[in-house]
């Protein structure tokens, strides 16, 4: 989208009709609180209503927007949507909107149980006190997870359009900067005295002296538990760097778009630009800006004036008048700013991707009436 001037701009590149219509998987990212997963709902909405079998996939979704969709939250895959929904979405068949919202320990959970051959071994992992603790705090570990079961979805044929809606962080990308990413704190000496003695004399001495400060400060359990997250954890990591590379090649794919959600804040467009920035480095198809709750489509509203009232009209009637004058200058002015941010997006996004803006909604996206205009809205952009 090429902008012309400060509100107004000229389709002149794609438009998310064009994405929803066309594209396989569109990861939308931002920061958090700006309506990004409001947005990945409107936007699998939209595609589903233009008739294609779409997957919306978040990670920690609001219990709100889970009882709007009507599914729950965390299951263990995919669900429909319940009939009633798609009636008043009047998404018909063969189209099919489905759901995955599910927490990020379930990612993680998921990716051990295919990671691990032995079942048995597996289970051994998932009920490690460090495991339930450390993974977490792995930069990039649910994002990856959540990335390779777009893949498998994809790869099974069974939906049209995947959207991934990704959880509100500066890592969201990290994994795929590089091989070795997810596990360089695996690859120092230090870490390498929790693994199980083996090697030379002096690595077993140090291993074993080690194992011994642990038991001591810890205890023996305590100890056990982290020598076995260590040992799993080193193969599970390798197994993961090595999909690293065949990933960030299937995320590059023409038929793949990123789109970057952000509002009117200044922490979330430092985020969006930040976001932008990284795919660009990475040679990923950036596809696009959306503006989510602000005042740029503001056009069109009638101004308090005098023409308002009649001619006899009392003072406490042209008081009240004056007073929302003031409060309109004030929205006028938020409005401004708003377009004039949405035009520097545009800017940025060029002609190969899109600006658009999404308007403020003071209740909420927390019914289906209210989602079902926003994908409308995103449809017309």
């Amino acid at each position: 989208m090429t902008a012309t001037a400060p509100g107004t701009a000229t389709k002149a590149g794609p438009t998310l009709e064009s994405l929803v219509r066309n594209q396989r998987i569109i990861v939308c990212c931002g920061a958090g609180g700006v309506g990004k997963t409001t947005t990945a709902a409107a936007l699998a909405l939209a595609g589903a209503r233009l008739g294609r079998r779409v997957l919306v996939l978040t990670i920690d979704p609001s219990r709100r927007l889970a009882e709007t969709l009507g599914v729950a939250r965390n299951p263990p895959k995919p669900v429909r949507l319940p009939e009633d929904r798609l009636s008043q979405a009047e998404i018909v068949p063969p189209a099919t909107l489905e759901a995955w919202m599910l927490d990020p320990k379930l990612v993680s959970d998921e990716a051990v149980r295919r990671l691990v051959k032995s079942p048995a071994e597996a289970e051994r992992v998932l009920e490690n006190r460090i495991y339930q603790h450390v993974t977490a705090m792995v930069a990039g570990m649910h994002e990856y997870t959540a990335m390779e079961a777009l893949h498998r979805f994809v790869d099974e044929g069974r939906y049209d359009l995947v959207i991934l809606d990704t959880p509100p962080s500066r890592h969201a990308l990290d994994f795929l900067e590089a091989p070795g990413r997810l596990s360089k704190f695996l690859d120092g000496k230090i870490f390498q005295l929790f693994l199980p003695k083996e090697g030379g004399l002096l690595r077993r001495a140090a291993s074993s002296l080690v194992n011994r400060v642990l038991k001591g400060v810890f205890g023996e359990e305590f100890a056990g538990d982290l020598t076995v997250f260590f040992s799993t954890f080193s193969g599970i990591f390798g197994s993961l760097n090595r999909d690293v590379t065949s990933m960030r090649a299937f995320l590059s794919q023409p038929d793949v778009a990123f789109l970057l959600v952000t509002s009117p804040a200044p922490a979330a467009l430092m985020e969006a630009l930040f976001f932008e920035k990284k795919t660009r480095e990475l040679g990923l198809p950036f596809k696009g800006f959306v503006l989510n709750r602000s005042r740029a489509a503001h056009d069109g509203k009638v101004e308090p004036s005098d023409a308002l009232l009649p001619a006899n009209a009392s003072p406490a009637a042209k008081s009240a008048l004056r007073k929302l004058a003031v409060m309109a200058k004030d929205e006028q002015e938020h409005a401004e700013h708003d377009r004039k941010l949405l035009f520097d997006l545009a800017q940025r996004a060029g002609t190969s991707a899109v600006a658009v803006a999404l308007p403020t909604l003071p209740t909420g996206a927390d019914d289906m009436g209210t989602l079902l205009t926003v994908a409308n809205v995103l449809l017309r952009s």
